[in-house]
């Protein structure tokens, strides 16, 4: 059967673990990891796997303006779009989800390459990150994230913003016509970005992370064009234009904590004929899949468990931390980080800044720790 004629949503699921596959295997490749960059300049001022991370950005960006300026998908539908600005949300869940990557040693995507890679203890934080997750998307956890934090927000709708890009804050700030606004915003960033990837003659001669960047950034480009355009169609049921196999309902790219969340959740009532694969959960067999793969051709599979108690503590602590922190930022360092910040919306500056500082500062203070031992 050709690809025109595949049903959407198998295309959107099949398409999903592709792409998860391919990110899986090229960042378990390359030691990709974002808590570990930022743990690399902090310990030993050592910036690049940084620059790596950065240049995947600025192809996500590059390649999803395109997809905008083409018309090809409709970004203002997207999930970090939307023009309601949650900014409470999205700096105490970004902070707190900093702050459990760096207890656990790694985010969301570094537990998935680990499980792939043979580790018992990625998969028990990355079940307690899914729980966590789960009861901050439906549960306890959602209840004083959907009392206390989202109601703070800047209702940028009620401004005439149709959504909350930097581009469409240029448009209204400075007169521009929206797609020039849209082309501008987009190349100062991606111009930025590179002039300080490429300026250091380490990372330029380092041809795996180039290379690993770069095709980073592009499964994001993927994922919105096939989510949200390959994926986008006309239900036969009720004959309405919907997204096919999202969560969401819209159109997605990579992001990785409610998708562990929807997971579980598919699992444990597989039998409930309502719920369905979707491009999150392919996306994150996908990821685990690449890994594995990877880890089996470099022969660099084995298994591994705690190291102790004080292991186990912060490594549980921070899967319930990147739980509540994943949901309530609308995403990680991926679905923030990369998927996110490919959109320009301020949002995702906001929780990936607020990341960032989180794990900073944990990191600061656990070398403290060391120091006063």
């Amino acid at each position: 059967m050709s690809a025109g004629a595949m049903d959407p949503a198998t295309l959107v699921v099949g398409g999903g673990f592709a792409i998860a596959f391919v990110f899986g295997f090229v960042a378990s490749r390359s030691n990709f990891c974002t808590m570990g960059a930022l743990s690399d300049i902090v310990n030993m001022g050592h910036w690049s796997r940084m620059r790596m991370w950065l240049l995947a950005i600025a192809v996500a960006v590059a390649g999803t303006t395109a997809l905008r300026w083409g018309a090809q998908v409709d970004l203002a539908k997207a999930v970090p779009m939307r023009p309601s600005l949650s900014w409470l949300s999205l700096l105490v869940g970004g902070f707190l989800f900093g702050v459990g990557m760096t207890l656990a040693g790694g985010c969301a995507n570094k537990n998935l390459l680990r499980l792939g890679g043979g580790s018992v203890r990625s998969l028990v934080v990355l079940v307690f990150m899914g729980i966590a997750a789960y009861m901050t998307l439906k549960g306890l956890f959602a209840q004083w994230r959907a009392s206390w934090l989202d109601p703070v927000r800047v209702d940028l709708g009620a401004l005439g913003w149709s959504d909350q890009s930097l581009a469409t804050a240029a448009a209204r700030g400075l007169g521009l016509e929206p797609r020039l606004a849209l082309l501008a915003v987009a190349a100062v960033l991606v111009l930025a970005l590179l002039a300080f990837v490429f300026k250091d003659a380490r990372f330029r001669a380092n041809r795996v992370q180039v290379l690993a960047g770069v095709a980073l950034g592009a499964t994001i480009v993927a994922g919105w064009y096939l989510t949200g355009h390959l994926g986008f169609g006309e239900s036969p049921e009720t004959l309405e234009e919907v997204y096919f196999a999202t969560n969401t309902r819209t159109l997605e790219s990579l992001s990785l904590v409610a998708p562990v969340a929807y997971s579980l959740e598919l699992l444990m009532l597989w039998t409930d004929k309502s719920l369905r694969m979707s491009f999150g959960i392919a996306s994150v067999v996908g990821m685990v899949a690449g890994a594995l793969t990877d880890a089996l051709k470099a022969g660099k599979f084995r298994w591994e468990g705690f190291a102790s108690m004080a292991d186990l503590r912060n490594q549980l602590v921070g899967g319930v931390l990147m739980g509540f922190g994943g949901v309530t930022a609308l995403g990680c360092t991926v679905g923030q980080g990369l998927s996110g910040l490919s959109t320009l919306a301020l949002g995702s500056f906001i929780a990936v800044g607020a990341i960032v500082a989180g794990s900073i500062a944990t990191l600061r203070v656990m070398l403290w720790n060391a120091e006063r031992a």
